[in-house]
């Protein structure tokens, strides 16, 4: 099993990008999907979830409003568009898998952690 992130990159505040992570190894279908980050020196941190088999999404207030998390039909694939980027959101972004379809802010929940993708905003 095996979560794969990317997309990450350097970028002005303001600008947009969207992160990839594809789930490799077994159908990901039932699973909660959720994106994670750790900003230097920062513990890891909650961003957006989604549910398995479902739209149910939740967001860390922090991204509210600019930040979207969505999966691909096959639901093997989930991603996160992030819009209006502040230097703030400079970290790396993990994706993570639940093998419990509810979405979840808890970190211990994840079964699967992909290995980060770095995402630099500069002002």
């Amino acid at each position: 099993v095996q979560l794969q992130a990317s997309g990450g990159g350097l970028v002005q505040a303001g600008d947009s990008l969207r992160l990839s992570c594809v789930a490799s190894g077994r159908s990901f279908r039932g699973y909660a999907m959720g994106w994670f980050r750790q900003a230097p020196g920062k513990e890891r941190e909650f961003v957006a979830t989604i549910a398995g088999g479902s739209s149910t999404k939740h967001y860390a207030q922090f991204v509210m409003g600019r930040f979207t998390i969505s999966r691909n039909g096959a639901q093997n694939t989930v991603f996160l568009q992030m819009n209006s980027l502040k230097p703030e959101d400079t970290a790396v972004y993990y994706c993570a898998a639940d093998s419990s379809p509810w979405p979840t802010a808890t970190m211990s929940d994840y079964d699967y952690w992909g290995q980060g993708t770095l995402v630099t905003v500069s002002s």
